[in-house]
């Protein structure tokens, strides 16, 4: 039995049996009265059956088109369920999100704004990996970093997210304690927290650079933060990692004359033709948050000294 998988031919049946004629099928499906004939004649010649019977005064349905008629109903609304969900499926954004910042960064900028992403977006699985060391993007499969500074690898694409720069802040315990450098050169005579593995560092500024040896070397720069707050000696920070205790007097940026050579924060991907949904609009999320941040402190009143 042919001509019963012609779904338009089928669509033009139903609605001509559920509204009991051929002028309002024509009109509910927005075809012509000749077309709807023609649809509905087809189907009967292509499967072999009389579906219906047609006068000038009513239509009435065969038994063979009661029969068909409850398949067709079935079949097409199914169909109609089955391109819903497609659609829906399609604009649910979904999966898993690799996302690696510093632990200073993360900690007080990002995981603040998790819960309110994961509320826009409950289908996306968020894993965070929160280091100071730069990792390989590409070999841990990461989909996007926070990155300071210039971006050295040509396989990756950077997309400014803060202007950002480098102070050296101290607590008013040890500013108190052990005095105030007024040169670059006093530094080295100064107690240093130092982040990262080597002791001996240089610190650079656009008005040139001082090599250091850290009193505190430590890998961590949420640790070396704390360090400092205990009145343990200078640190380098990036400015939005100890805006707040500026802020507060918790700490006191030195040498604020001293310009430090700009490291600005971006968000790092790989280089793709196509970036995944459920990467660009967590890009897009912290972007828009993060300008709030800049918009609010864009002249902050910091301690200095």
């Amino acid at each position: 039995m042919d001509g019963l998988d012609d779904l338009p031919a089928l669509r033009v049946f139903e609605r001509v049996v559920s509204l009991g004629s051929l002028t309002a099928a024509a009109a509910a499906l927005g075809l012509s009265l000749a077309a709807t004939s023609k649809r509905l004649t087809n189907l009967e010649k292509r499967s072999g059956l009389q579906l219906v019977h047609r006068s000038t005064r009513r239509l009435s349905v065969t038994p063979e088109g009661q029969t068909l008629y409850q398949y067709a109903k079935r079949i097409l609304t199914e169909l109609q369920q089955a391109q819903e969900a497609l659609l829906e499926q399609q604009q649910l954004i979904s999966g898993s999100l690799r996302i690696t910042a510093p632990n200073s960064f993360g900690h007080r900028h990002l995981l603040p704004l998790m819960g309110e992403f994961s509320q826009s977006y409950p289908h996306i699985m968020l894993q965070l990996v929160l280091s100071d060391d730069v990792k390989d993007m590409l070999a841990e499969r990461l989909d996007i970093a926070v990155r300071y500074g210039t971006l050295p690898d040509s396989r990756l694409v950077a997309r400014r997210l803060l202007s950002n720069s480098r102070i050296l802040c101290a607590s008013p315990e040890y500013v108190r304690q052990f005095g105030v450098p007024e040169t670059l050169a006093e530094l080295v005579q100064h107690r240093c927290i130092v982040i990262g593995t080597h002791r001996d560092t240089e610190w650079r500024f656009n008005a040139g650079s001082v090599h250091v040896s850290g009193h505190i070397l430590c890998n961590d720069g949420e640790a070396c933060h704390a360090l400092a707050l205990r009145g343990l000696g200078i640190v380098m920070k990036s400015y939005w990692d100890v805006a707040d205790d500026l802020r507060t007097g918790h700490l006191l940026q030195l040498l604020p004359q001293l310009a430090v050579a700009d490291a600005p924060i971006s968000l790092v991907y790989p280089r793709s033709q196509d970036l995944a949904p459920r990467v660009k609009v967590f890009m897009d999320f912290i972007q828009e948050a993060m300008a709030r941040l800049e918009s609010r402190v864009k002249s902050p009143a910091v301690s200095t000294i």
